[in-house]
């Protein structure tokens, strides 16, 4: 099973710290934000990881990060995403890299406490499919949000004014070979983008999505609160737990 980070887009919601340097670049607490996914696909055992990034930093990520060995890397490997179009579409472009492996997709700027381990290892005995974890939030209009029918997720809602749970999908999702292929016949939202919700729910409809609720504490560190509450747990409690 392999692993693919997501870091590319401009962060423009993070302006001024974002016109010299890539989000993923910033700093949470002693470590720079991009250390942070890549040590959860370590610690869940997967060794080969795709960066995605863009922007006029990209050159900054192999010089950071080089050929992976700090990590225990086996490989690491790098593509470019032009401008921005939305989670589905950098994921798009994954598919090679893939090569119809299994993959774990994690977003650059989501810091967790814990670890996946459990997930993935439940995943890879999934026959076929998708695997999503969830988190319950007090602010879960901001996020994609699980309709429930008892334990079944029946669809998510992207971003509802009116919540139908107190859950959250999180920027962590598994996800079989044909998710490239459900990319493929995504439309733009109204926002422009090609949402990753729509993949999820391609899955569900299919009958063919599975979710774990994650432990610890998590944060998608993309705004300024969020960074700065990234750096105070990390300092706090610590992150990537084994």
């Amino acid at each position: 099973m392999k692993g693919v980070v997501l870091a590319g887009g401009l962060g423009t919601r993070m302006y001024p710290l974002t016109k010299v340097t890539n989000k993923h670049l910033l700093p949470i607490y002693n470590k720079p934000m991009i250390y942070y996914p890549i040590r959860t696909l370590v610690n869940a055992g997967i060794d080969e990881i795709l960066i995605v990034t863009g922007g006029n930093s990209a050159g900054d990520f192999l010089r950071l990060l080089g050929n992976g060995k700090e990590f225990g890397l086996r490989h690491i490997n790098y593509t470019y995403q032009e401008g921005e179009g939305g989670i589905a579409a950098a994921l798009s472009l994954a598919e090679y890299f893939a090569d119809n492996d299994k993959i774990v997709v994690i977003l650059g700027d989501n810091i967790i406490e814990g670890n996946i381990r459990g997930a993935v290892a439940s995943f890879q005995a999934q026959k076929d499919g998708a695997r999503i974890l969830l988190k319950e939030v007090s602010d879960p209009q901001r996020f994609g949000v699980p309709v429930f029918e008892g334990e079944k997720i029946v669809r998510i809602d992207e971003k509802p004014l009116t919540p139908a749970s107190n859950y959250a999908v999180i920027g962590i999702y598994m996800y079989d070979h044909r998710v490239f292929d459900f990319i493929k016949t995504l439309k733009p939202s109204e926002r422009g983008e090609l949402e990753i919700t729509d993949v999820n729910n391609f899955y569900i409809r299919e009958g063919k999505i599975a979710w774990d609720v994650l432990d610890g504490w998590w944060t998608d560190a993309g705004t300024f609160d969020s960074l700065q509450y990234a750096g105070g747990m990390v300092a706090k409690t610590g992150a990537n737990k084994l």
